[in-house]
């Protein structure tokens, strides 16, 4: 029998500990506030770029550290829901699925230009995909880019865009070609270029902290170096882009079941029923090792699928399972959680109350447990 291994280095420990720092020294102490103002301060992007955590997984020469580990970004994003606000770590980290495709397929003055500006929290990038008519069906969407000379013409717009509002770069899905998947391209698109709007923000059940919003383009002239990649070739970057978007909410939703199962066991030890506290009640008991058992398998069955992406082994079935599984996970731990809490599970102050609200949106973004499984039966040969 192998001797046991940890998938974390002493570097990513470190990584670990630094980000630690940073919320409790940054973020836990407002994160309450934030949340009833449904908003955080700009200036969090700066403190993070400064503190080096936008950067992990880019490369050095744009400002990155650690490019291509993905148990440093997996070590980051755990300390990070550690504040409690799936919403926060979603503004603060969309970056982490606007950027990939330029770092992957854009030009390098592309690269040079933007990479450095939103890793060091000056600038702020986010995806767009979605659209009002389309939901998880990308290859149907509509938002069009004509060519007309040295620019597109980009008309349509975007929906459930996180951080629609403040960003300043929007990696977008446009159609340059025909129907299907074949004519997708990927464009940048900047906040200042005539013809773009913002909406007003949108009210979630969760995420509160999250500036979510719809966005508009009209006529937008957008130069053809802003094209992120091959002209028609934008389904292969987006279904890429999608892999470590999966295992990053599995991470999230594994930490939001986490944060919950850690709240029921001060929980319990603390409250008292007929008589006795609830940590002697055996069917509390029994609900928190379910809770316990359940985390722990998901946890470690993401993990493994982190180990494959970093060796580079193709895994879009397994990261899809790791998906549903994790947010599966999350959904029953939340729910317990906030049975066991009784009515305080229902009050704003408790964090449960929160973490039942945020994970609802684990399983719907990234693509929906449907999707997913649509996924993995195409995978099966089904």
């Amino acid at each position: 029998m192998s001797e046991f291994t940890s998938y974390f280095n002493e570097t990513h420990e470190q990584v670990r500990e630094s980000v630690r720092k940073f919320v409790a020294e940054h973020i836990t102490p407002y994160i309450n506030e934030w949340e009833e103002a449904g908003t955080f301060p700009r200036e969090l992007y700066h403190l993070a770029g400064d503190a080096g955590i936008l950067g992990l997984g880019y490369p050095e020469c744009y400002g990155g550290v650690g490019e291509g580990d993905v148990f440093m970004k997996v070590a980051a994003s755990e300390e990070l829901m550690r504040s409690g606000s799936g919403g926060l770590v979603a503004s603060l980290g969309s970056l982490d699925i606007a950027l990939p495709p330029i770092a992957k397929w854009g030009s390098e003055e592309l690269k040079q230009r933007v990479i450095p500006e939103v890793i060091s929290g000056r600038k702020i990038a986010a995806l767009a995909i979605t659209e009002p008519s389309g939901g998880s069906d990308v290859a149907g969407l509509k938002t069009r880019a004509v060519s007309d000379g040295d620019f597109y013409r980009v008309s349509g717009s975007k929906t459930y865009i996180t951080s629609g509002i403040r960003a300043d770069y929007y990696t977008v899905a446009v159609r340059t070609g025909g129907d299907g998947y074949g004519g997708l391209s990927l464009l940048l698109i900047e906040k200042d270029m005539p013809g773009f709007s913002v909406g007003q923000p949108l009210k979630k059940m969760g995420w509160w902290v999250s500036d979510t919003a719809e966005i508009f383009f009209d006529n937008v002239m957008v130069p053809k170096s802003n094209l992120i990649g091959a002209e028609n070739m934008g389904f292969f970057a987006i279904m890429t882009n999608f892999q470590m978007e999966r295992l990053n909410l599995a991470t999230m939703a594994n930490m939001t079941a986490q944060l919950a199962l850690d709240e029921c066991l001060r929980y319990v030890h603390e409250r008292t029923a007929f008589g006795k506290p609830l940590a002697k009640m055996q069917i509390i008991r029994h609900k928190i090792a379910d809770m316990a058992t359940k985390i722990e398998i998901s946890r470690e069955f993401n993990y493994r699928i982190a180990a494959r992406i970093q060796a580079g082994i193709p895994s879009v079935t397994e990261v899809s399972m790791a998906k549903n599984f994790a947010t599966q996970t999350s959904d029953f731990v939340t729910y317990e959680a906030t049975q066991i809490y009784g009515g305080m599970g229902f009050m704003r102050e408790s964090l449960v109350e929160r973490l039942y609200r945020d994970n609802r949106i684990l399983s719907i973004g990234g693509g929906t447990h449907e999707i997913m499984n649509e996924v993995i039966a195409k995978q099966l040969g089904l």
